[in-house]
């Protein structure tokens, strides 16, 4: 699964770079080794000649920049999209007043500028909209021609398609409920208090990250959350505080196998890394920063914790469901696996989810509502994303590889925070001569600023979609990043000092 364009691997073995200038021009995006540029230029010269030889370059990254401003201000386009609203109701109530009621039938009179805004202010719609824009700029340099041969031969969108099914799934009653009563007996330990069923969702879920792909283990860690958490209307600091930790825990919870997080699973066949490198150079250092990192937020928020109560209605449900059949339950885990085995094979998974949907509805006396909208949602976010990140490596790529180990740990880590860490190590991956030091710190720093923004870690936007709800007016960038910050720290020191 890659943020990058599969087609630049294969043009650069393919020796593109050998050919001329302007024939290796005529790609989108031009591959690396094709700029020619002048040996040892600096790093400012280097950037200049490109955004030179493809105009695009310069205008896909101011794109892609007021892409991420824009989600910066979703938050605040909503709340004019709700001040449109009232101000257009109050409007109509005046004028039902004076004109008597509406005729039977007539649907009621919505405001175009509202509607507008509210689809402007979705942060899942956001990197969609732009490539809009993207589309035009390339078309102006280009032609449409270089458009559909970019997005729909360039990209690829096994992520996003992946990211939708695994969701879906994770989501449906007899997994969560499966894993509702594993994580139950955990923080049964601590009498199944709020405080109890919060340690075990953050301390546990990101880990199965490792094994079940992290974007599942979000999605069974923010419904979780949702239950037995933000229902019981956390203050708005804890609420947040807990959103950011969730997203760094999930992002550095995947190390510790070679084969579920997106961004190890960049650079572990280029690169010869297995599970056992993995345990040792990052998998234990990584359990620990999350277990160090959750118990200094339960120690911050212990006594806010300790006075949330489960309401009364949900200690004992009125009207108990019946508990689904195990052999469902292990159907239901056998599509997952499959899907998670057949993660690079968007044909393979997409079919096998049409054979669970028949399934799903053989059983729907057993089954909730298989829920379509957030998954769909997710996947239109990371899409956008995607076409915009794969046209950003040529201003990544010298920045990578000028680095040394401590300045590269940090620049993965910032870099991360505004482009996909899969990207990021991607990209590394491409970049010569890089040392085993130089390899551990764009991992390192690339899987810790994962938890920054939404956009750092494929999985985030899985979350966001499931617990934005319950943050009025949506999830505020900055205080995501201020929630995020702390444990960013702990886990990046772990990956440094230890």
């Amino acid at each position: 699964m890659s943020l990058v364009p599969p087609g630049l691997v294969a043009m650069v073995s393919a020796g593109i770079g050998e050919v001329g200038l302007g024939a290796a021009a005529a790609a989108l995006p031009i591959p690396l080794d094709s700029y020619q540029e002048p040996a040892g230029a600096g790093l400012w010269a280097v950037l200049v000649h490109r955004a030179t030889v493809d105009p695009v370059n310069l205008a896909a990254l101011v794109i892609f920049v007021c892409a991420i401003i824009h989600t910066f201000l979703a938050a605040r386009i909503r709340h004019w999209a709700d001040e449109v609203e009232e101000r257009h109701q109050a409007r109509l109530n005046r004028g039902a007043r004076s004109t008597g009621p509406r005729a039977d039938g007539e649907g009621a009179e919505v405001s175009f500028a509202a509607q507008v805004l509210h689809f402007l202010g979705e942060v899942e719609a956001v990197f969609g909209l732009w490539v809009v824009v993207l589309a035009g700029a390339i078309t102006w340099f280009k032609g449409w021609d270089a458009v559909v041969g970019y997005v729909s031969g360039q990209v690829s969108y096994t992520e996003p398609l992946f990211v939708v099914i695994v969701m879906a799934l994770a989501a449906t009653r007899p997994v969560l409920g499966l894993a509702e009563r594993c994580l139950r007996t955990v923080a049964g330990l601590g009498r199944g208090t709020p405080g109890a069923w919060w340690l075990t969702i953050l301390l546990v879920a990101p880990l199965l990250g490792s094994f079940i792909t992290e974007p599942a283990a979000m999605t069974i860690a923010a419904l979780l959350l949702a239950r037995q958490f933000y229902e019981l209307k956390p203050s708005r600091r804890l609420g947040y505080a807990t959103l950011g930790l969730l997203f760094v825990n999930i992002s550095v919870g995947g190390t510790l196998t070679h084969f579920a997080a997106p961004p190890v699973i960049m650079v572990a066949r280029a690169w010869h890394w297995g599970l056992l490198h993995m345990l040792v150079n990052f998998g234990w250092k990584a359990a620990l920063g999350i277990l160090v990192a959750t118990l200094a937020y339960y120690a911050v928020f212990r006594r806010e914790l300790a006075k949330l109560v489960a309401p009364p209605e949900r200690l004992v449900e009125k009207r108990p469901r019946k508990p689904v059949p195990a052999w469902i339950t292990q159907v239901h885990l056998g599509f997952l696996a499959f899907t998670v085995w057949q993660a690079h094979h968007p044909a393979m998974f997409i079919g096998a989810f049409l054979f669970f949907l028949a399934f799903a509805q053989a059983t729907a006396h057993h089954q909730n509502p298989v829920d379509l909208r957030s998954p769909v949602l997710v996947g239109f976010f990371l899409a956008g994303l995607v076409i915009h990140g794969g046209l950003q490596a040529w201003w990544i790529e010298p920045i990578l590889s000028r680095l040394q180990q401590g300045p590269l740990f940090v620049s993965a880590t910032l870099l991360t925070a505004f482009n996909d860490n899969a990207a990021i190590t991607y990209l590394a991956s491409l970049v010569p001569g890089f040392t085993d030091p130089l390899k551990y710190a764009v991992v390192a720093g690339a899987v810790t600023g994962g938890g920054l923004t939404v956009i750092a870690n494929a999985p985030n936007p899985a979350g966001q979609a499931i617990l934005g709800r319950y943050f009025p007016g949506g999830v505020a960038p900055l205080k995501l990043a201020a929630a995020a910050l702390p444990p960013t720290l702990i886990v990046g020191l772990g990956f440094v000092l230890l």
